[in-house]
């Protein structure tokens, strides 16, 4: 097998050695005798014969010598890697600086064979995957999602018996609600947070952002913003949830000297080691961590000082950076700046001052339960990227996080008319239809849907061959949003429409404040128009949203066979960054719950960073939430625009600020669920 496809050979049942053959085993790849590890050496040759003589392909590797990677063999072969870790996360972006430094695909294919059995393989298949999306001569491979790789950080292991012993012949039903009873009230929310396309979304975000590396890695535009209004996005949207659900928006985690009051029982294992991902009982008290073989050493006070500092800057409008200087937060970059410092990534302009704050947050919770590691016990499941975002703990977490980024909001001005209005457009009608015939206006459907995957790629020393399982997952009825928009300036204009969705009410049917709901506010959509004179009916159908990608893109299987070059696989490179479709709208309730829906028509010429791109191309589509690959950010805005700063006092409701805009429109829809599950076509 030539070109560069060959490296996918490296990213399948990451446990198993390289000899062992690949792609349902009609690939094999020929490692010289100095890449095998010490244990196999001495039978080397006879392992080739053993496992390759039926092969439809062979994978020569080239012999470039022994590539020195003893600083990344630091993190155990089979304990845990973080990159909530300040050491794993500096590995981590040496060993990407490694596989990018290779002169050409055949010496990448050949250090990373010879890193493979030698490494932590979550570290390994993590920064393998980071380079091949930011090689130019690799960018176009469709890096596998990390559930094909580790399916055991989404699935009740309980089913892995049955799925080796039947998974080649029948089809395994993972339990929807298999870590708490009904008992436990946040299990309400267990459907969101436990979400297999949630946590790849959180995955393959940070996959996308990394926090280290070379520049060319992590130096991205406006990446510190991205940060903010991923994570912003995510809050906003647990909350709404969390009214669905009747149950009170999650509060941030601003005490650190207090027991946590949830509980997580995760119950499923880490891949590296075969070992479960410790609990956390209730009323947790959180302490000073001392866990000196991990490099986790810290304080409750640490975390405190870092958090006050971080405060202060923002109250200040200026941080400290490593020189002693004072560096502005402006409103350009403010928001980026604060982005860094508080992940951090190694944008920070002072980290020696402002700490590791987010990342630690993370750690102080992931450690709680042994936090000098007495027991030999390692984190817990807010730990990890891909299983962060099932533990109640984690939106605590990040809803102080996120109050941090709204205090230095709350210290910009309030948007004058001219940054709203556009003049001469008026919107004069807003609607949402389901795609089917004679369905009422504005009411949109909700339901449970089981869909099937295969995760034959990530089950080490499993069956040859497919091996399906099935989940439950929330899904949505297709709809189209209808727009009536008036352009009477004589001329044609361009202009960008943006739509959200927010909640009218809290969960006990209160209405909600305009300050309280605009940070409430889901993006659903973001896309361009042309309108001219006079009226333009505009419609967009609900899976073109600039937020989502598709099902198939968030688990379709990667493969070593088929033609790169074709249409279909060249529609899925780089494309895994988004959220999942099926969580585009919140869960409503059975008798069916009132949102706003909200449209604005901005004006083109302030929103242009001059750069046109297609969003339909290149997997541009999920664009508000991972940004264009290798490009700018499509949009001046800031992330989050009209709703990411406070209005006048005088405004009151939502109706309140689209009263004096003509180019903006607010309408109910009611979002109705319906508990039935429907087996996807």
């Amino acid at each position: 097998m030539s070109g560069n496809r060959k490296l996918l050979a490296l990213l399948q049942r990451p446990l198993e050695p390289t000899f062992y053959p690949k792609d349902n085993g009609t690939t094999v790849i020929d490692l010289p005798d100095s890449y095998f590890t010490e244990r196999y050496r001495p039978i080397g040759e006879s392992l080739q014969n053993r496992f390759g003589n039926d092969a439809e392909n062979r994978i020569a590797v080239r012999n470039v010598g022994t590539p020195n990677i003893t600083f990344a063999e630091a993190i155990d072969r089979r304990g845990g890697f973080s990159l909530f870790n300040e050491k794993h996360r500096k590995i981590a972006g040496d060993l990407i600086g490694l596989f990018l430094s290779q002169p050409d695909v055949d010496s990448l294919m050949a250090v990373a064979a010879y890193s493979r059995d030698r490494l932590n393989p979550v570290l390994f298949q993590y920064a393998l995957s980071v380079a091949i999306q930011h090689r130019p001569d690799t960018k176009d491979l469709n890096v596998p999602s990390f559930l094909e790789l580790f399916p055991d950080s989404f699935v009740d292991p309980a089913v892995f018996p049955r799925l080796r012993e039947e998974g080649a012949v029948m089809t395994i039903d993972i339990p929807q609600n298999f870590t708490a009873s009904d008992r436990e009230d946040e299990q309400r929310l267990a459907f969101f947070r436990e979400d297999v396309g949630v946590n790849l979304h959180h995955w393959h975000w940070h996959l996308v952002y990394p926090g280290e590396g070379p520049d060319q890695v992590v130096r991205k535009d406006r990446r510190g913003e991205l940060f903010y209004y991923m994570h912003q996005q995510l809050i906003a949207r647990y909350n709404v949830e969390r009214f669905c659900a009747k149950l009170a928006r999650v509060q941030p985690l601003n005490n650190l000297r207090q027991p946590l009051p949830e509980a997580y029982f995760p119950k499923i294992i880490r891949s590296a080691n075969n070992r479960a991902f410790p609990a956390r009982p209730q009323n947790q008290q959180l302490r000073d961590l001392n866990r000196v073989a991990d490099d986790v050493i810290f304080t409750v006070s640490d975390l405190e000082r870092w958090g006050s500092r971080i405060a202060e800057a923002i109250d200040a409008g200026t941080v400290l950076g490593q020189n002693g200087q004072r560096v502005p937060l402006t409103e350009a970059n403010g928001i980026d700046i604060l982005g860094n410092i508080l992940e951090p990534s190694k944008l920070s302009v002072n980290q020696q001052f402002y700490g590791n704050y987010h990342g630690n947050l993370h750690n102080l919770i992931a450690y709680s339960h042994d936090p000098d590691n007495r027991f030999l016990e390692g984190y817990g499941v807010v730990g990890e990227f891909q299983t962060a975002m099932r533990d109640p703990a984690f939106y605590r977490l990040h809803c102080e996080v996120d109050n941090l980024f709204h205090r230095y909001k709350a210290t910009l001005p309030v948007y004058p008319p001219a940054q709203l209005n556009f003049n001469g457009i008026q919107i004069q009608s807003l609607a949402v239809t389901l795609n089917r015939p004679k369905a009422p206006p504005n009411v949109l459907l909700t339901y449970w849907q089981r869909t099937q995957v295969d995760l034959a790629s990530g089950l080490d020393f499993g069956p040859e061959g497919n091996v399906f399982v099935s989940f439950t997952h929330l899904q949505h009825a297709p709809f189209a949003y209808r727009l009536t928009v008036n352009n009477s300036t004589g001329t044609p204009r361009r202009g960008t429409c943006r739509i959200f969705i927010g909640p009218k009410v809290d969960e006990r049917n209160t209405p909600l404040t305009y300050k309280e709901q605009r940070i409430l506010m889901v993006e659903l959509d973001k896309f361009g128009v042309t309108l001219n004179p006079g009226s333009n009916d505009i419609v967009r159908r609900s899976e073109q949203s600039s937020v989502t990608i598709p099902y198939e893109r968030t688990f379709r299987a990667a493969q070593l066979s088929g033609n790169a070059a074709s249409p279909a696989e060249a529609a899925y490179r780089f494309c895994n960054c988004g959220w999942p479709h099926h969580l585009l709208l919140p869960k409503g309730t059975p008798e069916g719950l009132k949102f706003d829906l909200f449209a604005m028509i901005s004006d083109y010429a302030g929103d242009t960073v001059n750069q046109e791109f297609d969003e339909n191309a290149n997997c541009s589509d999920s664009h508000s939430f991972c940004g264009l690959r290798d490009r700018l950010y499509p949009d001046r805005r800031a992330m989050g625009y009209p709703f990411d700063r406070n209005a006048p006092a005088a405004v009151r409701t939502l109706q309140d600020f689209t009263r004096a805009n003509s180019n903006m429109a607010v309408t109910d829809v009611n979002v109705r669920f319906t508990n039935t599950v429907i087996a996807r076509t």
